[in-house]
């Protein structure tokens, strides 16, 4: 009988073809048929196109010394020098180091990033299912089109995968509204790869608005002591040498793998005051949105640090859509201003593109230009080494996607109606 409605439903949507590609509601149908069209593309992928040994081995070594009993993280290394990622990472990678043979079974490697990425795929689906914004086929491109995503999970095996993976369950945590467990998984996340942070100051808006001030430090506290637990051994070795190695915010990067910034001289890249000016321009973005794009109360945005019940005028409730787009915004802004972008970066961002460019009101001539900024994205990231005009292409780009952010965004402009005139009322009394 199940068998005889989903017939049903395929037959129906064949004939309804044009309307399941450009109608949201289709989204779970279109998403199916993509998650199954995935598993073999992977699969084609894995037995086809040559493995590339890049960080997979420095892995492997670094967490190798953890399971050879160092505790102290400044002695943790590999080929491609010392580990810097948080204690998470190492408890993750030492489940593959031992599920691989030590690392050694490479396609097994593969075959389990090829599980990752179906999962990940099936939560942003779940995602974009309950935003009900984007036209299904976009996904199309999102699946299907984007070569390099394909490769830094299946033929790369990076970590940046794995920390998005967990934080795109955190954001399905958030949409039931399980705070706790969401801030639970939002630093486990980032316990992989700090990347993650840049969603942190969406998350602190959404967190002070549910909860207010006092209501949120528990939730903070999850994610603190989260962060204690994972990382306790080497605290207790050398709390100084893991803070450092594990949450280094000012390590330098190499020019010759940065993607955005490769129409600058190198001095300028490698300059602290460039830093400091992105860092600068990162938190006005972020002061600007949180101002005038997420605030939509009618209080001062002061008054989220006070409990909800308290307030004068009640905050608008979190929809599923203001949730992802205070989320996704603030890790977007964090992209935009990052001080270097390397190829595996792609995926901090990626299953985001079709939500920020289609949250806000498309016209039908407008749906072209969003998908051709997609494709001039994608080609950006596929062009190595990176150019002078791939760079400068990618942060076009990217101000594109922000100003439709921006003004696609912008609250109604307020209407004064006149009070009523007391003019007509003395006449008609004259009248009578």
């Amino acid at each position: 009988m199940a068998a005889g409605r989903g017939a049903a439903v395929l037959r129906r949507a064949w004939r309804q073809r044009r309307t399941a590609l450009l109608e949201p509601s289709y989204t779970p149908l279109v998403a199916a048929c993509l998650c199954l069209a995935e598993g073999g593309v992977n699969l084609w992928v894995i037995r086809r196109v040559p493995y590339t040994e890049i960080d997979w081995k420095a892995y492997m070594e670094e967490v190798e010394g953890f399971a050879n009993g160092t505790l102290d993280y400044t002695r943790l290394k590999g080929d491609t020098g010392p580990l810097v990622y948080p204690a998470g990472f190492v408890y993750i990678f030492l489940g593959l180091y031992y599920a691989t043979g030590r690392g050694t079974d490479i396609r097994l490697a593969q075959y389990l990033f090829a599980g990752l990425y179906l999962l990940n795929l099936l939560l942003v689906f779940r995602i974009y299912c309950r935003t009900n914004k984007v036209p299904p086929y976009v996904f199309f491109f999102m699946c299907c089109a984007s070569y390099r995503i394909h490769s830094i999970f299946v033929l790369r095996l990076f970590n940046d995968p794995v920390a998005m993976a967990i934080l795109f369950l955190a954001i399905n945590l958030f949409l039931e509204e399980h705070w706790s467990w969401g801030c639970f998984f939002f630093s486990l996340a980032v316990s992989v790869k700090m990347n993650i942070l840049l969603f942190a100051p969406g998350l602190l808006f959404l967190l002070l608005q549910q909860f207010g001030l006092w209501g949120c430090i528990p939730k903070l506290c999850i994610c603190a002591l989260l962060q204690v637990v994972l990382g306790l051994p080497f605290l207790l070795v050398n709390p100084v040498g893991y803070l450092t190695r594990s949450f280094d915010l000012g390590r330098q990067f190499q020019f010759k793998w940065t993607v955005n910034w490769r129409f600058l001289p190198e001095e300028v890249f490698q300059n602290r005051a460039f830093h400091a000016m992105l860092l600068l321009v990162h938190l006005a973005g972020l002061g600007l949105f949180a101002l005038h794009r997420w605030h939509r109360s009618k209080e001062s945005i002061l008054a989220l640090l006070k409990d909800p019940a308290k307030r004068k005028h009640a905050s608008p409730p979190l929809t599923v859509n203001k949730i992802i787009f205070v989320l996704f915004s603030s890790n977007f802004l964090g992209v935009c201003c990052s001080r270097s972008l390397h190829y595996q970066f792609y995926v901090w961002y990626f299953h985001t593109l079709p939500y920020l460019l289609w949250c806000t009101p498309t016209a039908k001539l407008a749906h072209m230009p969003k998908v051709l900024l997609l494709g001039v994205i994608e080609l950006c990231w596929n062009t190595y080494p990176s150019t002078v005009c791939s760079s400068l292409s990618l942060h076009i780009c990217h101000g594109l996607v922000l100003l439709q952010l921006w003004y696609g965004t912008a609250p109604p402009p307020v209407t004064h109606t006149p009070p009523p005139s007391r003019r007509p009322a003395a006449i008609s009394k004259k009248a009578q």
